[in-house]
């Protein structure tokens, strides 16, 4: 085995925000150094890591001068530059998830056509290169519309009820999916070492805030019979058994009214999802990546205690320098740790932290989460 630890090895890591700050935390518990890339100064990252570059991660030379400083890459966002990539992986450095993974990931278009290759359940779905294009052909709606990049956090997704509704899209590479109805939104993240180890995390269930499109709440368990359970976490190892990545793979699923499961779209990249595995599993998803990535045994994936993931968003109507309003209420209940990202400037529903609620009782969980959010503000000045 290499040697990581307290030693000469450079891990470097593409992307400076809030995944990225909560992976520190891991390689600090280990002593791995880091080097970070992110396009902004005031990245999350920005002050933790060993060494901060600021720049475009999109741009090639950006990213191949950045790789060749490191022993080892990797992501914590999917919107980087992939020729400069398979140009790294071509001389030799190792790269974790796999360029080729990102690359067909990182194009919801290509993304899609892989599940369809590889018999994955998902919605049906159709490719178009331009609005103009979409335009031209005849629809049944309504139908959900995905810019095919760039797309995040609700960014990029419409749902599209009439002909009307297509004047507010952007004129971009895109897919549409047929609109399914749903019970409920789940999660399943998938560890996956080199040495071909596979490791999945509890099914979770996502609670999305109808406005903003965003996870409102993560819950771990999700309330869901085991049979289902059972389903979707096959599904999710088949997903990763066919990327053959090596990493954290979130996969999101559907269970639909006659309790199908289909996957939505995947990260290849530690999750919103995952995040309430800090507090409550035995080996949280940052830890997990570290272990996958670096090839070492993978963790034990179980939860202590039921756990449950509030997002912490700016509040509508604010903008400019943040305030975390009433977290000492919080801090006065049990079971309780908020996580605050370090972006100084909020606007609304920006993410800007989460809150996790562990107890030995889901529903009571729940019921805390809701007070939780219901007490916190995230406002400015």
């Amino acid at each position: 085995m290499k040697n990581y630890f307290s030693s000469n090895f450079k891990l470097g890591v593409l992307g400076g925000g809030q995944l990225g700050k909560m992976l520190l935390t891991e390689t600090q518990k280990f002593d791995i150094y880091t080097c970070i890339l992110d396009g902004s100064s005031e990245a999350p990252c920005a002050q933790i890591c060993n060494e901060f570059y600021q720049g475009n991660l999109l741009d090639f030379d950006t990213v191949y001068n950045f790789g060749k400083k490191v022993n080892l890459l990797t992501i914590e966002i999917e919107h980087v530059n992939i020729d400069a990539l398979l140009k790294l992986e071509e001389e030799g450095l190792e790269i974790h998830p796999q360029p080729r993974v990102i690359q067909t990931i990182q194009h919801k278009g290509k993304q899609k056509d892989f599940f369809v290759k590889n018999k994955i359940p998902t919605s049906p779905h159709k490719r178009f290169s331009s609005l103009e294009e979409l335009k031209n052909e005849k629809h049944a709606f309504p139908f959900v519309w995905k810019s095919a990049q760039f797309g995040y956090d609700g960014t990029g997704v419409k749902v599209i009820k009439s002909k009307n509704d297509l004047s507010l899209l952007n004129d971009v590479d895109c897919i549409i999916e047929k609109l399914i109805p749903f019970k409920n939104e789940l999660a399943v993240i998938v560890a996956r070492n080199k040495n071909g180890e596979i490791k999945t995390y509890p099914v979770v269930e996502m609670e999305f805030h109808k406005e903003a499109n965003q996870v409102e709440y993560v819950i771990c368990p999700a309330r869901i019979s085991n049979e289902v359970a059972q389903k979707a976490q096959k599904i999710a190892l088949k997903v990763a058994e066919s990327f053959k990545h090596v990493g954290l793979l979130a996969v999101e699923l559907f269970q639909t009214e006659n309790d199908e499961i289909l996957v939505n779209e995947v990260a290849p990249r530690a999750h919103n999802s995952g995040h309430y595995s800090i507090e409550a599993s035995y080996t949280n998803q940052f830890e997990q990546h570290l272990r996958s990535i670096l090839n070492l045994p993978l963790g034990n994936t179980d939860s202590k205690l039921a756990g449950i993931m509030v997002n912490l968003v700016g509040e509508e109507g604010f903008s400019g320098d943040v305030i975390y309003k009433n977290i000492d209420e919080i801090l006065k209940i049990d079971g309780v740790t908020p996580h605050i990202y370090g972006k100084k400037q909020t606007r609304p529903f920006r993410k800007m932290g989460h809150v996790t609620i562990v107890n030995n009782n889901v529903n009571e969980a729940r019921k805390i989460a809701e007070i939780v959010k219901n007490t916190i503000r995230v406002i400015s000045k």
